[in-house]
């Protein structure tokens, strides 16, 4: 491919940004003097050496790039970044006499960056600090892409911010600007996203964490990538503030950050009204809560009402959120209970926030299509254009979105048969499928809530890691790449 070299500048380049943040765990590891000390600062130098070897290699192939080099750039970083992040975890482990395999360490940082928040590992609360606070900060950072960070703050990249941010960004209408500049509007993206990161580190502390605790699970929130420094997840916490603090911010970073960013400048909620996504989010979401709730409580799973309404709301919204928290093992729940959870993981959140699955405005607008084709039946002579905020959504777009449905469950359905055939059985094969591909995190059965991926083969692992990749990245940016087209001058 023509633009290879210059794509792999941007590649090693990002890999040494990326690199910079592993300093973060690196401090508190010196600071609390604890055994992941060494394992950082190799982690460090490695990374930055690969990423700096990269960069100096392919220097003089700076350049602009095209819409198609955004996918590859896309996919390359978010298949190679999970590798740096790996390499402490892997030092670590290995060095403590732990044994990690590198297919475990490279789906528990694909798992982070991708916000999943499955897990391999065990005895997290016995993990010293800095190997949960990397963990928590993966999430964090992948919560609204490294990319677009290295487009916000790295304009001087020579990257055309526009073909990288259409890449990186979800939803199916991509084109919107906030500001006239792409980079401008990266930067108003995450201004909102370090403001909220901030009120909710503060609520959480406030709420009785301490500020390492409260730290890690800000940014597993804000991300909705759902890690914990507990097995137990918020069980450990048994503690209805810091719910309550985990439900209000997992609900707003549900909703698409443009929104929030509106809503900020204007300094006024109407933008959430106009939303397309946001009522519909917050009714199906909240929705589905009091209806698990009611159905707790009335099959006397948890008599008191008020304790079913506590378990069915802070479970259903943290699944549906696409986080995989848990204060209680729902998968001992009748089993249409944490189905229902898992398909409302599919669709529940907007795009534009740092959650996964088709988003809700595909939901919409499918809706919206469906209800105009059975207009057409009944008037086959008038016209029933599909309408957001009142303008006509074009047919490509409406193309867009069913060829993406059409993929999702394909590539559901494939990867599933293929967990089928790796000898895992029907609901651990499906449940782990629609976990990673959702970016969900706990599936169905051993790999629930209270489990972990790890008694998983390392093909089957390897399955999960592909599914969370697609998944974040919305499929067509990673399937677009095993075209022949795609490759074509």
């Amino acid at each position: 491919m023509k633009g290879l070299p210059a794509i792999l500048n941007v590649v090693g380049l990002t890999m040494v940004l990326f690199a910079l943040t592993m300093l973060i765990p690196t401090v508190v590891a010196f600071v609390g003097a604890d055994a992941a000390q060494d394992a950082f600062v190799d982690g460090f130098l490695l990374a930055l050496g690969i990423g700096g070897a990269i960069w100096l290699a392919t220097r003089r192939f700076r350049g602009e790039l095209r819409q198609r080099d955004g996918f590859l750039l896309v996919s390359l970083v978010w298949a190679g970044l999970p590798a740096l992040a790996a390499i402490p975890l892997l030092i670590f482990f290995n060095r403590a006499g732990m044994p990690l395999s590198f297919t475990d360490a490279y789906f528990e940082a694909m798992s982070g960056l991708t916000t999943t928040g499955a897990t391999v590992l065990s005895g997290l609360d016995r993990l010293p600090p800095s190997i949960n606070l990397w963990r928590a900060t993966l999430v964090w950072i992948g919560g609204m892409g490294i990319l677009v960070l290295a487009v916000a703050i790295l304009p001087l990249l020579g990257v055309g911010g526009h073909q990288v941010f259409r890449a990186e960004t979800p939803g199916p209408m991509k084109d919107e600007r906030l500001t006239p500049r792409i980079a401008s509007t990266a930067k108003a993206l995450y201004a909102v996203y370090v403001s909220l990161s901030v009120l909710c580190l503060l609520a959480y502390r406030v709420a009785g964490l301490s500020w390492f605790e409260a730290w890690c699970h800000m940014a597993t929130t804000m991300g909705l990538g759902g890690f914990s420094t507990w097995d137990d997840g918020f069980a450990h916490f048994d503690s209805i503030p810091v719910e309550l603090v985990a439900i209000v911010f997992m609900l707003i970073a549900g909703i698409n950050f443009a929104t929030h960013f509106t809503a900020f400048r204007s300094r006024s909620l109407k933008p959430y009204g106009r939303c397309p996504e946001a009522i519909p989010y917050l009714l199906v979401t909240l929705g589905a809560g009091l209806f698990v709730s009611a159905y707790l409580y009335f099959d006397n799973i948890h008599p008191e009402f008020w304790e079913a309404l506590r378990y069915g709301m802070f479970n259903t919204i943290s699944v549906a959120t696409t986080t995989g928290y848990a204060n209680t093992d729902y998968v001992q729940w009748p089993l249409p209970l944490p189905l229902l959870l898992l398909v409302l993981a599919g669709f529940a959140t907007s795009a534009g926030s740092t959650g996964g699955g088709i988003k809700m405005i595909r939901a919409v607008l499918l809706i919206k299509n469906a209800r105009a084709e059975l207009v057409t039946m009944l008037h086959p002579h008038a016209v029933h254009p599909v309408r957001i905020r009142g303008r006509v959504v074009p047919t490509r777009v409406m193309a867009s979105v069913l060829a993406f449905v059409l993929v999702y469950i394909l590539s559901i359905g494939v990867l599933t048969a293929v967990m089928l055939l790796s000898g895992l059985e029907p609901l651990l094969a499906f449940s782990a499928v629609l976990a990673t591909v959702n970016n969900t995190g706990p599936g169905l059965g051993a790999i629930g809530p209270m489990g972990s991926f790890g008694m998983l083969t390392d093909f089957q692992t390897w399955v999960c890691t592909f599914a969370m990749l697609i998944g974040r990245l919305e499929l067509f940016t990673v399937l677009v790449l095993f075209t022949p087209a795609f490759w074509r001058r």
